[in-house]
């Protein structure tokens, strides 16, 4: 948008008919407060006007010249939002139909007669500036309106182009995952086969699932409801699971990882998930934005009390005004079909919300188009000690979950039995209904150990059907789990009011399924999965 002038809307542009009458309306205006600007003829007059004035004041001798059309010209070329007020000095000889019919030309024109009281002039003058400065503020009113809805129309875009990218990103996997259901019915009976498809099922679901994890993520910056879990971290360790993370699309992608790490262990006092997953995320878009078989380094040094991380790639390269847009919402470099590199453009707004979170920065180098890209990481660094003692994956093993009746209350048919199916796998004595009704009513005749309820069913939401179990004497012992998509602090604290003993959100690994249930069986608190993911 052009840079709108910024004249005085306090200036009264004077054209009087002799220098005396100029030198002396000049002098008067002055004593009383008000800035005049006093033009040679009516060329200079209009020049003047065109950058902005707060009043013209004329005499009617100026009127009659034959030059008056510029001024008129400029008058009528003002702004919607421009009326400049003009004030002429009339004697007698101004009564003529040609004088009235030039002076009605000037448009909001107030007319004086002559000879006029320095009191009604000065009045006169000052309201005329003060309608004018009206007019300026409309004018910065509607600028900023006009700048709004440029904004607006821009959000609206990105927010259309991410719904198409969400779409697309989403039936990407899903376009496998069914592919590999139709092979698993025609080759039920080929173990190679069955192994390559449930395999290739499992990337692509955890696909889909980092998806919905970070669009979830940036929903809890943006309210501010996303707490980290400082501690003391070895940064090897949280690079060690960034890696991990990153590791299957790297692989698919036939690029070639590089690691560079101090030698001494250097530490931060981080929240290691969130620091793994701000790593993770900046190598798969290095790994997004390069044609296969490319190079990428990640690479870390201690140094002025902070750790300094960057990920750097061959890939296709930032342009210079991207370099600073690209940490936006949305954004992506390249949209265009035949250069789709995945993703839904929030992944590395995702990384400036949790680095700023931890006092850290980020920024973004690149050459240009086809000289790869830096994104460096500063974060605090810590004095160098021994982490706290924690277990790790040499310490005690997991319990796990003892055999136990289970309740599984979903009105999703496939979900439900699907569930019902996994748990009977495990040994477990499992019933499944629909709503939550029968939920109750089927707790109240099997009396399970544990009861997973789904909190968006029929007739009975998950939440009253919890506090109608928590109710009776018989349900008052019973292990109460909500199963649910929905993931967000408010509603764990929703399940947590209504009687829940944990929360999960699905979809669940069967890993972690098998942890929850030991843990709630072994903590007598059964708190433990309302501080987890």
């Amino acid at each position: 948008m052009s840079q709108l002038p910024v004249p005085d809307p306090e200036r009264v542009v004077l054209l009087a008919p002799t220098a005396k009458d100029a030198e002396l309306t000049h002098s008067i205006l002055s004593e009383a407060g008000i800035a005049c600007h006093v033009c040679a003829d009516l060329a200079e007059a209009a020049r003047e006007v065109s950058v902005g004035a707060g009043a013209l004041l004329l005499t009617d001798a100026v009127v009659g010249d034959r030059d008056i059309d510029s001024l008129i010209a400029v008058l009528h070329e003002q702004p919607a939002w421009s009326d400049i007020p003009v004030i002429v000095l009339s004697g007698p000889a101004a009564e003529s139909l040609e004088s009235a019919r030039m002076m009605a030309l000037l448009g909001n024109i107030t007319v004086l007669d002559r000879p006029v009281r320095l009191t009604t002039l000065v009045s006169s003058l000052r309201t005329a500036i003060r309608a004018r400065r009206r007019q300026y503020q409309i004018r910065d009113h509607l600028s900023d309106l006009r700048s709004a809805e440029l904004q607006l129309r821009d959000a609206d875009r990105r927010k259309d182009e991410f719904l198409a990218t969400l779409a697309h990103e989403l039936r990407n996997p899903l376009a496998p995952i069914r592919n590999a259901l139709q092979i698993i019915r025609l080759r039920g009976d080929d173990k190679p086969t069955l192994e390559q498809a449930r395999t290739m099922m499992e990337r692509q679901l955890g696909q889909m699932v980092r998806l919905i994890d970070d669009l979830l993520d940036l929903s809890r910056i943006t309210r501010g409801k996303l707490n980290l879990r400082k501690e003391r971290i070895d940064l090897a360790t949280v690079v060690r699971n960034a890696v991990d993370a990153a590791h299957p699309l790297i692989e698919a992608t036939g690029h070639a990882l590089t690691v560079e790490l101090p030698a001494d262990p250097v530490f931060l006092d981080a929240d290691p998930v969130r620091i793994a997953q701000v790593l993770s995320n900046l190598l798969n878009n290095a790994a997004r934005y390069m044609e296969r078989g490319g190079r990428m380094w990640l690479t870390a040094e201690h140094c002025n009390g902070e750790i300094r991380l960057s990920v750097r790639d061959t890939g296709v390269g930032i342009p210079a005004n991207a370099l600073t847009s690209i940490f936006e919402m949305f954004t992506q470099v390249d949209r265009s079909l035949e250069k789709s590199h995945g993703g839904l453009g929030i992944g590395l707004t995702l990384v400036k919300r949790l680095v700023e979170m931890h006092g850290g920065t980020v920024e973004a180098r690149s050459g240009g188009p086809g000289t790869g890209a830096e994104f460096i990481v500063n974060l605090p660094a810590v004095a160098m000690a021994s982490p706290q003692s924690r277990l790790d994956d040499g310490g005690a093993p997991t319990a796990s979950a003892a055999k136990c009746r289970i309740l599984v209350a979903d009105d999703n048919v496939d979900a439900a039995e699907s569930m019902g199916t996994m748990l009977r796998l495990m040994g477990n004595e499992v019933r499944t209904v629909r709503d939550g009704m029968q939920a109750v009513e089927e707790a109240a005749e099997f009396r399970p150990d544990v009861i997973l309820l789904d909190i968006g069913m029929p007739r009975l939401n998950g939440y009253e059907a919890a506090r109608r179990i928590r109710e009776e004497r018989w349900g008052k012992g019973m292990i109460l789990v909500a199963l649910t998509g929905w993931a967000q602090d408010e509603d764990k604290r929703k399940a947590k009011d209504a009687g829940f003993d944990g929360h999960v959100t699905k979809p669940v690994e069967l890993t972690y399924l098998e942890e929850v249930l030991a843990g709630l069986q072994a903590d007598p608190s059964r708190s433990a999965l309302f501080s987890s993911k």
